[in-house]
């Protein structure tokens, strides 16, 4: 069997012998949970040393060029004299999507640590858990456009109910915002995945075909399809490429998140519990780059290059608006949780510049806030199991309390402000160059959007070191008085075993850029290229 099959179901495997145990053994789902990340991670490593590098395995448009690649009939419908309906299990990787794989492995090794704080229904939990990671692990090995979704549609149940069962007090409001927004964004994309189909014919077989590689060639196209790339069709008086992108950018955006369809995500961290925060910034944002990447610059080239400013523009609104948000909170929690729209915004600048430092930026911001945003979020969960409480302004000389903590919150704080040292450092130093570089070589985008893209830098180092000053310097002085001073206990094994590998990659990254650079540079050259020939 395919090993990205496996990697893919073996959390089926794993929720299956969960479901078939009695509740008495219910202590025992936590490990077998962690046994299935840790299974996926070691599969995940195995792919990443594993996988080739060279001008041959760039990947994007050339669908020989993928590894790992396994296709197989899935559905078959005879339609008569309209041909034949075929969808095809199609899955596959290039440099991009390893490295996304490998972080994601990890991540969900994280929040299945993390999620050993949750006491109630922990089969339900440890199943939706389990599907959850089914999912979002088959939504970066996809190629078919319908396997692709249906992954994309199947994280929406277990994150639903995820948050609105084992959230905070308002987590029922917070459940329904998140499934609204996503559902918003998946119907109309659900429509142009159908448009695209009717789209393009499979040279070989002369059928329609769902394979997003197919989607990429221009030839594939009749000049009578709505999508066709020559026949200028409209949809209510626009151009339907421009339609069907904005509405797929739309759908992805939302996970990003991009300002203003970014309000969802404050509500979903504040309530969900520790390992769904974890799983929605380390993995569920990055899935929206990653499809804007695949999907909306791989099918409508074009409409991508034609529409890069406004891309960029957002890019800066998102960098601005959530670094000025994050300085006004006094959840710490909400804080952070801004602050992902701040970073993700560089995500969307660097695909935006459409040069090969931007888009390389681009991935490597996405792979290192999977592993800060992970460090962040679990650290205050850790702080929250104590003493039920994340208010900035509610603690003060946290250093003296707890110094192994502090020590792990000022790496993962230095790291997402930028430090030179760490890989936040890297990527958005990249996102940057891309940015400034992209008026001579493709003149897409100004050159005060980097301007503005290094003011938000600047605003983030501003609300992580005030926000350290705040809670961890300084005399003592908590809300709950002498009850919380005993129970704010530093670090535990588990934590601090949890902790550690996540700081040892963001300095690994930071001084080894090229753990990441080395598996994606083929297909971003292969993605510039694709852009330029349009």
């Amino acid at each position: 069997m395919n090993i990205l099959t496996l990697l893919i179901f073996i959390p089926v495997l794993f929720g299956l012998i969960i479901m078939l145990l009695p509740s008495s053994l219910r202590s025992s789902f936590k490990y077998i949970t962690l046994l299935a990340t840790l299974i996926q991670l070691g599969m995940s490593i195995w792919i990443y040393l594993h996988f080739k590098t060279g001008a041959a395995y760039g990947g994007i448009n050339h669908e020989d060029q993928f590894q790992f690649v396994q296709k197989l009939p899935w559905i078959s419908l005879n339609l008569g004299s309209m041909g034949k309906m075929q969808i095809d299990y199609f899955v596959g990787i290039d440099g991009i999507s390893i490295t996304l794989l490998v972080m994601t492995s990890l991540v969900l090794v994280i929040a299945a640590l993390s999620s050993w704080e949750i006491k109630s229904n922990l089969k339900g939990f440890f199943l939706l858990f389990l599907l959850l990671d089914m999912a979002v692990m088959g939504v970066f090995c996809s190629l078919d456009f319908f396997l692709f979704y249906l992954f994309y549609e199947l994280m929406l149940l277990p994150l639903y109910f995820l948050i609105g069962m084992w959230g905070g007090a308002r987590r029922e409001y917070a459940a329904i915002k998140f499934f609204l927004y996503t559902l918003f964004g998946s119907v109309f994309m659900l429509l142009v995945m159908v448009g695209l189909y009717l789209s393009v014919t499979d040279p070989a077989t002369g059928n329609h075909t769902f394979n997003m590689v197919q989607m990429m060639n221009p030839a594939n196209y009749s000049a009578q399809s709505i999508f066709s790339i020559v026949g200028h069709q409209t949809i209510l008086g626009m151009p339907a490429r421009t339609v069907g992108f904005v509405v797929l950018f739309i759908a992805f955006a939302i996970k990003v998140p991009v300002v203003p369809l970014h309000t969802w995500l404050p509500d979903a961290h504040v309530e969900a519990p520790t390992p769904v925060s974890i799983i929605l910034a380390g993995i569920l944002l990055k899935i929206g780059g990653y499809g804007i990447i695949r999907i909306c610059l791989g099918i409508f080239p074009e409409v991508a290059t034609t529409g890069a400013f406004w891309l960029g523009l957002l890019g800066v609104i998102s960098i601005l608006y959530g670094a000025f948000n994050a300085l006004a909170q006094r959840d710490l929690k909400r804080m952070i949780a801004y602050s992902s729209v701040s970073h993700m915004g560089f995500v969307l600048l660097g695909i935006a510049s459409q040069t090969a430092e931007g888009i390389s930026g681009a991935v490597m911001q996405m792979v290192s806030h999977g592993f800060l945003s992970t460090m962040l979020f679990f650290l205050v969960g850790v702080l929250y199991n104590r003493v039920h409480d994340r208010g900035i302004y509610h603690f003060r000389g946290l250093g003296n309390l707890m110094p192994k903590y502090t020590a792990f919150i000022m790496i993962a704080f230095f790291a997402s402000l930028g430090l030179p040292g760490f890989s936040a450092f890297v990527a958005e130093a990249f996102t940057l160059a891309g940015a400034f570089k992209s008026p001579t070589v493709n003149n897409l985008l100004p050159y005060w959007m980097a301007v503005c893209g290094a003011i938000g830098l600047l605003l983030g180092a501003a609300y992580f070191l005030w926000t350290l000053q705040r809670m961890f310097f300084g005399a003592e002085s908590l809300k709950g008085g002498a009850v919380w001073k005993t129970a704010l206990t530093d670090l535990n094994l588990r934590e601090k075993l949890t902790l550690a590998p996540l700081a040892l990659i963001a300095i690994a990254l930071g001084i080894m850029p090229s753990l990441v650079f080395d598996k994606i540079n083929d297909s971003v050259l292969t993605l510039i290229q694709f852009l330029q020939l349009k």
